[in-house]
């Protein structure tokens, strides 16, 4: 039986946050929602809040997992952000953006995937 797109995205979240949760990540929210866009997992990495993005890709055929996070996107997921740490009374802590991306059968996190432009 074929695997919807929802089906396969959770199942990219799950393996996103069992890979997280094994290098110290710990998890605060999944699938947060804002008026600006959704943010997959907001976590905390020692005194940082990392919020993350997760894109999963099952073939290159429209390029990889990384690839599909473009300038749009970046502005969603900050904006959202910055929604999340203004309601949360959290605007003095430290934060990042977090990727990870799964193609196929790699997974890659990379740490400080994109910068806010304050131009």
């Amino acid at each position: 039986m074929k695997q919807s797109l929802r089906e396969k995205g959770i199942k990219g979240e799950e393996l996103a946050l069992e890979i997280l949760k094994k290098d110290g990540y710990k998890i605060i929210e999944r699938n947060y929602h804002s008026p600006y866009g959704e943010i997959d997992i907001i976590a905390k990495c020692g005194d940082v809040i990392v919020f993350v993005e997760v894109k999963r890709r099952d073939s290159k055929s429209f390029g990889d997992s990384l690839s599909a996070i473009d300038e749009k996107k970046k502005r969603r997921i900050v904006m959202t952000a910055l929604y999340y740490l203004k309601k949360e009374n959290q605007t003095a802590k430290k934060f990042r953006f977090d990727v990870v991306g799964i193609d196929e059968n790699s997974v890659k996190v990379i740490k400080n995937a994109f910068v806010i432009d304050w131009e």
